[in-house]
């Protein structure tokens, strides 16, 4: 029996921007904003552009390769081969996604301390909330979407209203008098794409769901969309609000900017509305993640790229392995990173480059299939031809280059990366010759990739001694 399509346009929309709208992103924003002040926008948008190309043309490869669990590990498969896939896969997505959501569960935990003051470690908060996404998560597709929906709406509300009653200077607090823009020449904007650039990564992770989703060649890219849109509105809300109720500097400065402007805004009220922001964020982020990557691992599974046992489900249909690992995983990272905001901060520049890496790699996976496949059926289709994938690499490339404006943090930033990324290179190729018996660099053809979906082919391969 076919699997039910229940989820519509508005779910795709909350798990879009349910890793997106997370508590590292309003760090960002403010430290961004404090530094330009209300010319960020304008890096916002251009982020925000940059980051519409990639969904376009992850919505496209969705297109020539539908219901794939793994998504873009299924993808660079077919593309360039396994070994650029295990390496892009692992390095983009499961420590980038892991660093980023330990991170967030850290802020969420340290914004509780401050604003509480209960007697009781941090840490218990990342427990408690990472506890409460395991269950969710644990309880299928419908669970986390449902739960998605609500974070979302409740989130997405309380940003929206906290800028309107800044940007209005409805607040309690005292106005602050300042530049709107910090440094007006235009140049200022383009180091501050970089900084931009991590507010609008992940709205990719609707992509996982699209075999669940009711009309999925409509829904799915214009889900995307639309988060993208309604992020950067949201958020240019606030800046406007920061404006009016927060010192840019101080904004620049502050290691819980989000705390410093609720509390400038409404007294300690607005601190403890930030608090359950806080809070929300890391449970929208967090279901995200839990829920995106186990698929991710499920699917990278069936092609034997990671062990067999991520690809194992439970009677939801859940790959409960993977979501207890990355459980787990996100609980290490949250305990390494706790109370330590030089630790969090560096901690989310590393795994912005891992996922900006991963965004390159799938637009180098469009035009590789675009040049081998030009005929091949497909719901979706980016404009322009090669153009716009060829300016997201570059554009995204640029933001690696200038990931930090500390050009001491930059190169410490891209020479752990770029460790981490050979260790997995000498890991994928000895994966790919033990454990898959191919080619490492070698593409494997796309029908054979989609046909790995079904568990029998698995089982055939590891019977005949093909795969161990």
């Amino acid at each position: 029996m076919p699997e039910e399509k229940n989820l519509g346009l508005k779910d795709v929309i909350s798990v879009s921007v349910g890793l997106v709208l997370a508590t590292s992103c309003l760090i960002s924003l403010g430290q961004g904003a404090g530094q330009v002040g209300e010319l960020f926008i304008v890096a916002m948008i251009i982020a925000m552009g940059f980051n519409m190309i990639t969904m376009a043309t992850m919505s496209e490869l969705n297109a020539l390769m539908p219901g794939v669990t793994g998504g873009l590990a299924q993808y660079t498969l077919a593309g360039v081969g396994p070994v650029p896939t295990i390496v892009l896969m692992v390095g983009g997505y499961m420590i980038s996604n892991i660093l980023s959501s330990g991170v967030e569960a850290s802020i969420f935990a340290y914004a509780m301390g401050e604003v509480l003051g209960l007697p009781i470690p941090n840490y218990c908060w990342s427990v408690m909330a990472s506890v409460v996404i395991l269950i969710a998560n644990l309880r299928g597709v419908d669970m986390f979407a449902k739960m998605q929906d609500i974070i979302t709406d409740l989130l997405l509300g309380s940003l929206l209203i906290m800028g309107l009653l800044g940007a209005l200077k409805l607040g309690t607090g005292t106005v602050v008098h300042q530049p709107a823009v910090m440094h007006p020449k235009a140049s200022a904007v383009v180091p501050m794409a970089a900084t931009a650039f991590w507010l609008f990564i992940g709205a990719e992770y609707a992509i996982p769901i699209s075999k669940n989703v009711k009309n999925a060649k409509r829904n799915v890219p214009l889900g995307m969309f639309l988060g993208l849109g309604i992020i950067c509105l949201v958020q240019s809300v606030l800046v406007f609000g920061f404006h009016h109720y927060a010192k840019w500097g101080a904004l620049a400065n502050s290691a819980a900017p989000h705390l410093l402007y609720g509390y400038a805004l409404l007294g300690k009220p607005g601190q403890i509305w930030m608090a359950l922001v806080s809070a929300m964020a890391v449970l929208s982020a967090q279901n995200s993640t839990v829920q995106g990557l186990s698929n991710i691992f499920a699917g990278m599974a069936k092609t034997n790229l990671m062990p067999q046992f991520f690809g194992k489900t439970n009677r939801k249909n859940v790959p409960v392995y993977g979501v207890v690992f990355v459980f787990a995983a996100i609980l290490l990272c949250a305990y390494i990173s706790q109370d330590s905001s030089d630790k969090i901060s560096f901690f989310i520049l590393v795994g912005s480059v891992f996922w900006m890496a991963s965004y390159i790699m799938a637009h180098i996976d469009l035009l590789v299939f675009r040049h081998r496949l030009p005929k091949a059926p497909r719901t979706f289709k980016v404009p322009g031809g090669v153009v716009l994938p060829v300016i997201g690499i570059a554009g995204t490339a640029f933001m690696i280059a200038n990931i930090s404006t500390d050009p001491v943090e930059r190169v410490q930033i891209l020479a752990l990366t770029g460790v981490i990324f050979a260790i997995l290179f000498v890991y994928a190729v000895i994966w790919t010759k033990v454990k898959m018996r191919i080619p490492v660099f070698k593409p494997v053809p796309m029908e054979k990739v989609m046909a790995m979906e079904n568990t029998l082919y698995y089982r055939i391969r590891k019977r005949r001694g093909i795969w161990k």
